[in-house]
């Protein structure tokens, strides 16, 4: 059994955990399991109201990474700007595709998503299942930039809605 690299995140550091979205680590402890003692780190979702461990050498293998770049974050918003891709395939092939986009953890995937689920007024309705994937990378991507932006959730919010509208004039 390899040793993972141990990544470098300390208390009161924003994460990104490709399942859950951001997150806080809240504290690093050691605690035992099955007779191993193990260094967690721990994490608050505060949003979904949310604590989840993640074994510290196990951290990069899962996916979890610090938070983007503003450079990342405004190639994201370039991606909202382009034009809606959607494929032929059908919807459950396509609704897959999707939450394997959403759930990668990578904010440009998130982005696409966004972009090719987003629905302006004079489109047709969106179903259940399209709305939920919409809103689900929508608040990822909204979490992510208004972290790396100092926190303001509502003018993230803002922020990805005039890029949003903006495209559709």
């Amino acid at each position: 059994m390899s040793k993972a690299k141990k990544p470098e995140f300390r208390p009161n550091d924003f994460v990104v955990y490709p399942a859950h979205g951001v997150g806080r680590i809240i504290s690093i402890e050691e605690q035992e399991v099955a007779g191993l003692t193990l260094e967690l780190f721990v994490i608050s979702f505060e949003k979904d109201k949310m604590t989840l461990r993640v074994p510290t050498n196990k951290a990069t293998e899962v996916g979890m990474r610090g938070l983007s770049s503003p450079d990342i974050v405004s190639k994201a918003m370039d991606t909202l700007k382009g034009k809606a891709r959607v494929k032929r395939a059908m919807w459950s092939r396509r609704a897959q595709e999707y939450e394997q986009k959403i759930n990668s953890g990578d904010l440009i995937s998130i982005a696409e998503v966004v972009r090719d689920l987003h629905r302006n007024d004079d489109q047709r309705e969106q179903s259940y299942s399209e709305r939920q994937l919409y809103e689900a990378a929508l608040e990822r991507l909204t979490r992510e930039v208004a972290a790396v932006s100092d926190g303001d959730e509502s003018a993230a919010q803002k922020k990805v809605d005039d890029v949003l509208t903006s495209r559709a004039a």
